[in-house]
């Protein structure tokens, strides 16, 4: 058995462990760690102060893989071929990878030690601390760091600087005209930008704090938050003590392997220096991990470079590089107006595309960045400008252009997935070739893939309907279609299924809101729907009183308690702060709905694909922490979205404040309250493929929030397909995450409007599905087991007690 050490538990460590374990699943992969962590995501880092927790960012330890964290390596012996901690620990290796990382430069300039940097966990931690009692901040460094660090302060409300020592903020990423657009964005938001400007000294006042930072013409910049974000430098310190070749300005050098000087040793991601050049990002980090690990089971690969191309989104403002930033022509479009800066830069002979900047609006990145260094696929001014060669050029795409440079993922490994192993989402594609699991910017381009793949992805609804569940939507609220017997009749054929009825039953609900068993709906409903209650393993139903927010009085727990004793039924507190009370006979559940209902309960609606809770904390009534009313806000949301049906479940929580005890964050819409107001997520849920949910937007209003909430949670129901979880349907919304922000927030469908009014009808129309079921006798006489004997219950179900409560014996 081979033992493999790794120094370094960062994402590239993370990687290799992983792809490792998966070549040589007999060797023993121990990994040593200098943060008390495990691998976590530094390119989601900044979301860290903005809600997100150490378990949000964390990577799942791969299975067999042997941990030492909070141990720092001082010493490698490659005679013996040990490395030893600072806590004495030793570990004996047959191989050994480096994956050390980098350290963030601090310029040694006077002060410096009561600046910080921006790189782990840690280092937020310490950030956050110092802006509790801080109203400015400066930020040293105005490259993609510098730019999420002065993004981190300002979420944190401070007044921000950045300065940076170029003439132009993200030097590496953009020219001359997009650092001018980048830098009016920028300071629209209220930043201070000062380029060209360097460090002379870190000010402090009398009392030892920090008070400003000067630059070296003598200007005094008013901070009592300095962060340096201006570079990095790799960490090869344990290579230079253990004699392994280094390069002159640092860097571990390594051959297309990954390999040192030492053949058993090895080193990748940001301590080594390969092919002459260190790499800083998370692309070309992971595929040193994957050659390294390919290598030491006896492979062939190799790492030749990487793309180091970038599309994100700081500060609110879409920046894209791809390729060179130089050529002997190109072709610029800007619009100082609506701040948009794009160019391409060509050959002389205007037929090769080599490299691209796009500020403002990075749409033609996911098109343009596979072609750099092929024959341009339309003319320039139709790829920067009507889109329609960009659109065009994906239907040539060749098998080696990369589609996701964070995963080296080629367009001919995802048509291989799609014709060989029968792939036929984005999700799938996801599974099948990690493309798209890292920054997300390729699923747009997945998504064409997979549609121009030539396998016809059918959105039929089912055998009766050739229309998906969106175009349905569509249609019964365009010809204003109340029952499906029409629907059917004038779109479809056939008597319909299983499949068709309760998703028509569900589209009639959620735009017209009648009762779900009201004359023919009743027959289109699933068993749940069908008797408002979910069934049970031994044809029992559960029964859920509505508990908005978690929130109930001492009168109604005794009233829950009475119900739950008298009828003998099993009471649990469940995840979404309510009580469950299952074992309840189908004849029986009148009469508990009877006695919850004249106690001033209501249905949960724990039986539909409806709205289920708005979990909560106790907010800032009861908890110091607390910044805002989170009970509040949670109940006044289930209460306004309670009954609204959806083409699956919906689950929100809010919390008052950063520590999230709600887990708003794992909801389809979570709520987490700021000194300013609220921040939005959206797209989260638990479950069999958890997800957590993204960042819609920030300090809302408790107004523009409940306004944002309407619009997508009905820009939800319109668009989505059966059975379709809001994070699914995010992950295949085309635009993502940007589009729904415009459309919700922007209007940029024209739509808003027509939202609004659908929300409004709503709340205006919404009746408890209990309580009118207990008052239409047509209604009460389809809860009965036996129909030829209504007063006989079902002698099949049996209970047993256990700890103290009924549980189902089941027939064997």
């Amino acid at each position: 058995m081979r033992r493999i050490v790794v120094v370094g538990y960062g994402p590239a460590a993370h990687r290799f462990a992983e792809a490792m374990a998966g070549r040589e699943p007999g060797a023993r992969i121990t990994v040593i760690g200098e943060e008390p962590r495990p691998a976590y995501d530094r390119v989601a880092l900044t979301s860290y102060l903005s809600g997100a927790t150490e378990r949000d960012l964390a990577y799942p330890v791969p299975a067999g893989i042997v941990t030492r964290l909070g141990s720092r390596v001082v010493a490698v012996d490659r005679t013996a071929r040990t490395v030893t901690a600072e806590d004495g620990h030793t570990e004996p290796y047959d191989v050994l990878v480096l994956a050390t990382g980098s350290a963030p430069f601090v310029p040694p300039v006077p002060g410096h030690e009561h600046a910080h940097v921006y790189r782990t966990i840690d280092d937020l931690d310490a950030i956050r601390t110092a802006a509790e009692h801080a109203a400015e901040g400066v930020v040293v460094g105005g490259g993609l760091l510098g730019l999420e660090a002065a993004d981190a302060l300002r979420a944190l409300g401070l007044r921000t600087h950045i300065v940076e020592m170029s003439p132009r903020l993200m030097p590496r990423q953009v020219d001359e005209g997009g650092g001018a657009v980048l830098r009016g964005h920028i300071e629209a938001l209220g930043l201070g930008v000062h380029t060209g400007a360097g460090v002379q000294e870190i000010v402090t006042g009398p009392d030892g704090q920090v008070a400003g930072l000067r630059t070296p013409d003598g200007t005094l910049i008013e901070a009592q938050v300095v962060v340096f974000s201006a570079g990095i430098r790799p960490r090869d310190e344990l290579a230079r003590a253990c004699g392994l070749e280094v390069g002159e300005r640092g860097g571990i050098v390594v051959d297309a392997g990954m390999r040192t000087s030492d053949p058993a040793v090895y080193a990748i991601g940001e301590c080594a220096l390969a092919g002459g050049t260190v790499y800083g990002l998370a692309g070309p980090c992971n595929t040193m991990a994957e050659v390294a690990a390919d290598r030491i089971a006896g492979g062939t690969a190799s790492f030749t470079g990487a793309d180091l191309s970038t599309r994100l989104k700081l500060l609110g403002v879409e920046v894209a590089q791809f390729g060179a930033m130089e050529g002997a022509l190109d072709v610029t479009y800007m619009d100082p107006v609506a701040g948009v800066y794009k160019k391409l830069f060509i050959s002389d002979d205007a037929r090769t595309l080599l490299g691209g900047v796009c500020v403002g609006d990075a749409g033609p990145y996911s098109a343009l960045r596979p072609f750099v260094g092929k024959p341009l696929p339309a003319p320039p001014a139709d790829l920067l400008f009507s889109g329609a060669g960009a659109q065009g050029a994906q239907l040539d795409l060749p098998d080696d252009a990369q589609v996701c440079s964070c995963n080296n993922v080629c367009a001919g490994e995802v048509r291989h997935a799609v014709a060989e192993r029968g792939v036929t989402d984005v999700p799938g594609l996801k599974a099948c070739t990690r493309a798209g699991t890292t920054c997300g910017s390729c699923v747009p381009m997945l998504r064409r893939l997979l549609e121009r793949s030539g396998v016809e992805v059918g959105k039929a609804l089912c055998e009766h309907f050739t229309h998906s569940r969106a175009e349905l939507y569509d249609i019964v609220r365009v010809r204003e279609i109340t029952t499906f017997s029409r629907l059917i009749a004038e779109h479809g054929q056939g008597r319909g299924c299983d499949i068709c009825k309760p998703a028509v039953a569900s589209i009639l609900a959620s735009l017209h809101n009648g009762h779900v068993l009201d004359g023919e709906r009743a027959a289109l409903q699933d068993t749940n729907d069908a008797f408002l209650a979910n069934i049970q393993k031994n044809g029992t139903y559960s029964v859920v009183p509505r508990i908005p927010g978690g929130e109930i009085t001492p009168d109604k727990l005794i009233v829950i308690g009475e119900v739950a004793r008298d009828f003998g039924l099993y009471t649990k507190i469940t995840g979404g702060q309510r009580i469950d009370l299952l074992g309840a006979r189908v004849e029986q559940l009148p009469r508990i709905w009877r006695r919850l209902v004249d106690a001033g309960f209501e249905s949960g609606h724990a039986y539909g694909k409806a709205l289920r809770t708005v979990k909560s904390c106790v907010g800032s009534t009861w908890c110091r922490y607390g910044v805002q009313d989170s009970v509040g806000l949670a109940i006044a949301l289930e209460l306004r979205y309670r009954g609204l049906r959806a083409p699956h479940k919906l689950k929100s929580a809010v919390s008052g404040c950063a520590r999230e005890c709600a887990e708003a964050r794992s909801k389809d819409f979570g709520v987490i309250a700021t000194e300013q107001g609220w921040n939005l997520y959206v797209g989260g849920n638990g479950g069999f493929s958890p997800r957590h949910a993204d960042l819609l937007a920030t300090d809302l209003s408790t107004d523009d929030l409940v306004r944002t909430v309407d619009r997508f949670l009905m820009f939800y129901i319109r668009t989505a397909d059966r059975l379709q979880r809001t994070a699914a349907w995010l992950d295949t919304l085309d635009g993502g995450l940007d589009h729904l922000r415009k459309v919700i927030m922007e209007d940029s469908l024209g739509i808003c409007a027509d939202l609004d009014a659908q929300m409004d009808r709503h709340i205006a129309t919404y009746a408890d599905e209990w309580a009118a079921t207990l008052d239409d006798p047509e209604k009460l006489g389809r809860f009965v087991s036996f129909v030829n004997a209504p007063g006989v219950p079902d002698p099949s179900i049996v209970f047993a007690a256990e700890r103290g409560q009924i549980r189902p014996v089941m027939a064997r």
